[in-house]
């Protein structure tokens, strides 16, 4: 029956230094059903997902699969059973075919003598490419397909996993559409609803309107517990925030009536800049404004955004900055200008996952927590301090190191690491909330309005069009590497989406 459990968690708890990630969870995943897993960063979502399919085991609670209890003694033995997950951090290895990704681990019918029987490694890895579509080929060479393709990769080698137990596998997706655009993750949504037919999901995704979606029941976490289970035809967006974050979601969700009208006085100006992607690119932003440059994939605005950073060369135009003409030649000499920028990818470029959250915070201005030439140590604790205090960044300690933090928590601290600079002129901001909970990105958009109030120049290249509407007091349109639009956004004069949407396609 389809109401059958084929995998429960009893009363589950699991522990870490200084944190309870579950206490007393009970969930069950139904045959042929699609069940999504929701909550703030730090709900519990991932630590679930991890004793699932093996990374971690429980502290008390059980774990049953099809019936009977199961310890799992790692991953391989729950791909053994019949449970697969697809992970937020891709997994794959570049340097071989798509064949062998899809197969590792599960060569051996297709082995002879140690070597590879090429024609049966790629006709059974094909089996699984043709479940999820996008006309993706058994020998094509993994490190040539762009990620997006990557993740569909993902989960065929996922499929292929979970059927190695010889039952209808039980596949894991940890947030599969957090850089997809889109096209894309319409792609997957097909995709998720085919393997509905013949395996059982767990759909894990902070954007609340996915879960709606794509999901046939939905469990939503807090706190490290069950906050409540629904139907996603029993519930609206407004009520699963509310579930989420114990608060109603509103106009405050944005911070809207922090908005402060911008100054007259240009802060940012571009003039005729160009570029290899981008061309005659000229823009304003003034003191205190926010200015959100939107446009689909390649359409130019990323390498906009980091030529004001020095990071892409810039071959003609202007950028000046207060009135004083500059051309950032590199990272650093931006900085030295009064320019920050938070990346995208803020786990390769924003944070150093192996150094501590006061190493991070303080590491692009180390002068504000010295004394003389001289790192204060006491000065730097106390400072530090005042800043996790202030953001609400959940850390055990400030020793803690960043890959321990919630994806929320390593984008406070890095936007904090640009608060600390008193010198601080014009912020750029790539996706700052990428991958975030709802809870986490009210907390970065009310950051955004503090910069700003500050009289900072904001260029926020948004992750939504409707957080590119709702945050700026104006947005740019690019397409094909030049500006296409401009609207006024001011609080109570938002444009209208299908507007802006037209200049960017």
């Amino acid at each position: 029956m389809k109401d059958t459990p084929v995998m429960e968690l009893r009363g589950a708890t699991k522990s870490f230094p200084g944190v309870r990630a579950l206490n007393d969870v009970s969930v069950e995943v139904r045959r042929h059903e699609v069940l999504g897993l929701i909550g703030e960063n730090g709900a519990g979502k991932s630590t679930l997902l991890k004793v699932l399919c093996g990374l971690q085991r429980l502290d008390s609670g059980s774990l049953l699969l099809r019936g009977s209890e199961a310890v799992f003694q790692g991953v391989a033995d729950a791909n053994r059973n019949g449970v697969a997950m697809v992970f937020q951090e891709q997994s794959l290895l570049e340097n071989i075919t798509v064949a062998e990704n899809v197969l590792l681990g599960n060569e051996g019918p297709s082995l002879r003598c140690g070597l590879y029987r090429w024609r049966d490694l790629n006709r059974r890895a094909q089996k699984y490419l043709d479940l999820v579509g996008g006309s993706l080929r058994a020998a094509t060479p993994t490190g040539r397909l762009p990620f997006a393709k990557r993740q569909m990769v993902e989960v065929a080698k996922a499929l292929a996993s979970g059927e190695r137990g010889h039952h209808e596998p039980v596949i894991l997706l940890d947030e599969p559409t957090s850089v997809l655009e889109h096209a894309e993750m319409e792609t997957l949504f097909s995709i998720v609803r085919e393997l509905r037919e013949r395996a059982s999901v767990v759909f894990v995704s902070h954007r609340m309107e996915e879960v709606l979606a794509i999901c046939d029941r939905v469990y939503v976490m807090r706190d490290g517990g069950v906050a409540g289970e629904c139907r996603p035809a029993d519930v609206t967006t407004d009520q699963l925030f509310s579930m989420m974050v114990g608060q109603d979601l509103g106009a405050g969700y944005y911070h809207e009536s922090d908005q402060r009208p911008a100054q007259s006085r240009p802060r940012l100006e571009l003039g005729d800049l160009t570029g290899e992607t981008f061309h005659d690119v000229s823009l304003t932003i003034a003191h205190g404004e926010v200015v959100s440059l939107m446009g689909v994939q390649e359409s130019g605005r990323e390498d906009v955004a980091r030529a004001v950073f020095g990071a892409v060369p810039v071959r003609s135009g202007t950028i000046t900055l207060d009135g004083r003409r500059i051309r950032p030649r590199s990272p650093a000499h931006a900085v030295r200008a009064g320019i920050g920028y938070v990346p995208a990818e803020r786990k390769v470029d924003g944070a150093v996952l192996g150094m501590d959250v006061r190493e991070n915070l303080t590491l692009a201005h180390p002068g504000q927590v010295s004394r003389g030439p001289l790192l204060d140590p006491a000065r730097e604790r106390h400072t530090v301090g005042e800043w996790i205090e202030d953001l609400r960044v959940r850390t055990p300690s400030q020793h803690t190191p960043m890959r321990d933090l919630s994806g929320g928590n390593q984008q406070k601290v890095v936007l904090a690491k640009w608060l600390l600079d008193p010198e601080l002129r014009v912020l750029v901001l790539d996706t700052p909330t990428r991958g975030l909970d709802v809870g986490a990105k009210a907390d970065v958009y009310a950051l955004i309005r503090r910069l700003a109030a500050r009289g900072l120049a904001v260029l926020l290249l948004a992750d939504t069009l409707d957080e590119g509407i709702a945050m700026s007091h104006r947005v740019l349109t690019m397409k094909d590497g030049r500006i296409t639009g401009e609207f006024t956004s001011g609080a109570g004069a938002r444009p209208q989406r299908t507007d802006v949407l037209e200049r960017m396609v």
